[in-house]
């Protein structure tokens, strides 16, 4: 056990984090935030020496985050991401504010170009895939959603009439509507219809439910059951809820697609790197080359900053910033 003065004892440390995680809550941030602070606060307590975070301040931030950047080699996003764990941990947590931290030795940003795959590439991956991956992978290049709003898609959130997917809780906690492509209709109906009677068994053996928000859950509280809140994309086991006794699915893990994606890409022979994203990526690109407005791209991929569209110009078909070649004019 550290006995050095100003240490935080191991009993201690476990009610912070705790105390950390519904502060968290409370401001509605989501799970994979709430698991990156927590990392970094944890990080931040070893580095130096288990002291309490309590009796640290900027100093300490300071010395923290530019040994990131010069031993670590972290990148900006990265370290911006523990700066922005340690902020909540003495804006919110313990409700002091830390001066500008002017002597932070920053990482430095790097501008990556993404990469993107041809429309031959794109055809070719979704055909070495198979069943409900291969129409989540669909989803991914012809709506342009990112790997979570794909998995956490409810059946509600799929409109047939009106052609078009709502994504709730975004990226930054945004709504935003979906392209709904029309190649992925037909099979988009298959699935719905078959968690439908999955629903139907699962109720008459006592689960079909799904878990929802505490907010959300208290005040519908038979909401979890119902057949619109249900995954359109479940997994395959039923898991107990021990306060409830309810029955209930999660959905499909995010991993189970995205080792699906990559090795899609291998048995396709495509020589660059295969991720889930780059789906993503790949959507914004095909949609400039096909003449569509910057800012109707934006809005569809759900982007706060036209800025952060504007990287997909760099990798047009026709050369950077759309520029063709003198050479190719001869």
């Amino acid at each position: 056990m550290n006995t050095q003065p100003g240490s935080i004892s191991p009993q201690e440390t476990p009610r912070l984090m705790d105390r950390v995680k519904s502060t968290i809550r409370l401001k509605h941030y989501s799970v994979r935030t709430e698991k990156a602070y927590v990392g970094w606060i944890l990080r931040y307590i070893r580095f130096h020496n288990t002291r309490n975070p309590a009796t640290m301040g900027e100093p300490e931030v300071t010395s923290f985050l530019s040994h990131l950047a010069v031993k670590r080699g972290v990148s900006a996003s990265t370290q911006n991401q523990a700066l922005a764990a340690l902020l909540f941990l003495y804006r919110d947590v313990f409700t002091v504010e830390l001066p500008w931290l002017d002597s932070i030795v920053r990482a430095k940003p790097k501008a990556n170009i993404p990469v993107v795959l041809s429309r031959a590439e794109v055809r070719i991956l979704l055909a070495s895939m198979d069943g409900v991956t291969r129409l989540m992978a669909t989803l991914l290049y012809g709506s342009g959603l990112r790997l979570l709003e794909c998995c956490c898609l409810r059946i509600k959130d799929v409109d047939f009439s009106r052609n078009q997917l709502s994504i709730r809780h975004g990226k930054g906690g945004k709504d935003r509507i979906a392209l709904f492509p029309e190649g992925a209709k037909d099979n988009l109906r298959k699935q719905v219809a078959w968690v439908t009677e999955m629903h139907q068994e699962d109720r008459k053996l006592g689960a079909g439910w799904v878990l929802l928000g505490k907010g959300l859950g208290s005040k519908y509280p038979n909401a979890g059951s119902m057949l619109g809140w249900q995954w359109v994309f479940p997994g395959t086991r039923v898991h107990i809820e021990k306060e409830t006794g309810n029955g209930w699915r999660h959905h499909l893990h995010e991993s189970v697609l995205q080792r699906e994606v990559k090795e899609a890409g291998r048995k396709a022979g495509i020589q660059k790197r295969v991720t889930c994203h780059i789906l993503r990526h790949s959507f914004a690109t095909h949609l400039l080359e096909d003449g569509y407005d910057i800012r109707t791209i934006q809005q569809l991929l759900g982007h706060k900053d036209v800025r952060t569209t504007m990287k997909y110009t760099h990798v047009l078909e026709r050369g950077p910033l759309g520029v063709k070649s003198p050479l190719d004019r001869l």
